[in-house]
């Protein structure tokens, strides 16, 4: 179970990342891609990136316990 959080975590951290990039415009593919450039993708993208952290973190804590 703890393996699935962490790799769902890492996933959500991941795509995260990319609509950061993508929404900042220095990850512009594909190009035809309706996030490039706009701002609230950037948002999105932190707000997912955080939830993986938080859910990596659960999963951790939760394999601690036993």
């Amino acid at each position: 179970m703890r393996a699935i959080g962490y790799v769902i975590g890492l996933l959500m951290v991941l795509l995260g990342l990319i609509w950061i990039g993508q929404g900042s415009g220095y990850f512009p593919y594909p190009a035809s891609s309706f996030m490039i450039a706009q701002k609230i993708w950037m948002l999105w993208g932190a707000v997912l990136a955080v939830a993986g952290i938080v859910v990596m973190l659960i999963s951790w804590r939760l394999h601690r316990r036993g």
